[in-house]
């Protein structure tokens, strides 16, 4: 009989932090911008220079670690993490080993009764490294320092996954979670939330771990996926070969579906830690943390409980919208203001959703007024506009935020509810469509429906399909 594995997961999530600064120096930490333009000699680790914390970092900090159950240190304190790598500009980095921001949280994965804790063993603050750029042209390697300092949380879970599932879920709650906070906007191919996934594999039934690996250089949910199945198949491969998994940091090659070695595992004694010297203890009081506290938003579960008081959605459309904070403001607000909290969810669940993947966008791009998706809806409603037209209009809502109403006057959109001029449209359609009068009432229902597509056409389209059903079926009885 083939022996059964375990696998076992843990990950260290990085985050960077949603400051306008960077966490020792007042540079900015702006996605983009030419090379080495948001640099200064702190965090392009000049001599002489000293590091001063920004406030910011440690708010948003306790904030994800009071949203994730966890204790905070009330004195915490920096340490220097020595090595040597070319996007490393000082040859160590801030970073905190002995007393992190947090400890002893836990995240909560599932529905129902299949929910699961996942926990999390410490969180600390430090800075980020900059970035190396390969140029494989001219075989050579350039850095560039303005990620340099950029402010990061760490969130280091214990080994409580057993999935791929299990993490995606995890990663995602944690997003949410997050970008709720509105601490960081967690763009995976911005390299704004980044996993590394510890992971070892043992028989069934066997309390020791195995010998685990870490995998680096996943940056989207479905790399993290691929790269745990690749690498528990690789472990489980080696040891029904009678051979040893090796302790090491592999890179994950997601063309290749293949992960190779980078180094051999370094422990915390490599790196020759010691406390911060330019930097003083941050001392958390409990006013602080009542502050930070106090100020938290709604979080997604909440507000998951309250929609099922407050509005007439599935369930499932709930958690959909739910999941992107930015679209729930904009359902919420949408339907204040048109009093059609359902009219508002299909338009989010159908049209935008069918638009943001069109456009390969995520629900945080979103950049149309609650405003105006409930105008449209009102003017739905009322029957100023029908079905056909609604959608064009959300197109151009979608892609320039128009005012709807004044769109549909200047395009002459506005359906004709003059029943003279439809009555004469429809004479004619009847008259063009003889074949299709006989059919129907031969009892072919689908004659009608030819009927009424000619005479939207006739109508250019700025009809109520429903009038034009009802006033036909009147007509010819």
């Amino acid at each position: 009989m083939a022996k059964q594995y375990e696998t076992i997961i843990g990950l260290e999530v990085h985050v960077e932090l949603a400051t306008k600064t960077k966490i020792f120096c007042s540079c900015s930490t702006r996605f983009g911008g030419a090379p080495n333009t948001h640099t200064c000699p702190v965090c392009t680790g000049m001599p002489g220079s000293l590091p001063v914390l920004n406030k910011q970092v440690v708010e948003y900090a306790a904030a994800i670690a009071l949203a994730a159950h966890c204790e905070i240190t009330r004195e915490c304190k920096f340490d220097r993490k020595n090595y040597f790598y070319p996007d490393n500009p000082q040859n160590y980095q801030i970073s905190q080993l002995y007393l992190p921001i947090a400890r002893n949280g836990y995240v909560e994965i599932g529905a129902g009764d299949t929910k699961k804790k996942i926990r999390i063993h410490e969180m600390h603050m430090e800075e980020d490294a900059g970035k190396l750029i390969h140029d494989e042209w001219d075989d050579t390697s350039l850095v560039d320092y303005n990620r340099s300092g950029v402010p990061l949380v760490e969130i280091v879970s214990e080994p409580d996954m057993r999935s791929a599932d299990e993490v995606i879920a995890y990663l995602t709650k944690l997003k949410t979670m997050i970008q709720y906070l509105g601490a960081s906007d967690c763009k995976l191919q911005e390299g704004s939330m980044r996993a590394d996934v510890n992971l070892s594999v043992r028989e069934a039934g066997a309390k020791e771990l195995g010998t685990r690996t870490e995998m680096k250089n996943l940056n989207s949910f479905k790399a993290i996926a691929r790269a745990i199945e690749g690498e528990r198949a690789r472990q489980i491969e080696l040891l029904e070969a009678g051979r040893k998994v090796v302790q090491e940091t592999r890179r994950w090659d997601d063309n290749k579906e293949a992960s190779y070695a980078m180094r051999s595992k370094e422990d915390a004694k490599d790196y020759r830690y010691f406390p911060e010297p330019d930097l003083v203890p941050v001392v958390i009081s409990g006013e602080w943390i009542d502050r930070i506290r106090k100020n938290q938003p709604e979080m997604r579960d909440e507000k998951l409980e309250r929609y099922k008081k407050e509005f007439d959605i599935p369930q499932y459309d709930a958690e959909i919208i739910t999941e992107s904070k930015h679209m729930a403001d904009i359902f919420e607000k949408a339907a204040a203001l048109c009093g059609k909290p359902k009219k508002v969810s299909n338009w989010l669940m159908v049209e935008t959703l069918r638009l943001l993947k069109e456009h390969e966008m995520e629900p945080e791009e979103i950049s149309f007024s609650p405003e105006h998706l409930a105008e449209l809806v009102t003017l739905t409603e009322e029957g100023a506009i029908n079905s056909t037209v609604a959608k064009k209009v959300f197109e151009k809502i979608f892609a320039e935020d128009i005012e709807p109403a004044a769109y549909v006057e200047e395009q002459g959109l506005l359906n004709v509810n003059d029943e003279g001029e439809l009555l004469k449209v429809l004479q004619k359609v009847i008259a063009e469509n003889p074949q299709a009068v006989v059919d129907y009432k031969g009892g072919k229902e689908k004659a009608l429906g030819a009927l009424i597509g000619q005479t939207m056409k006739a109508m250019k389209g700025k009809a109520d399909p429903g009038m034009v059903s009802k006033k036909l079926r009147e007509y010819l009885q």
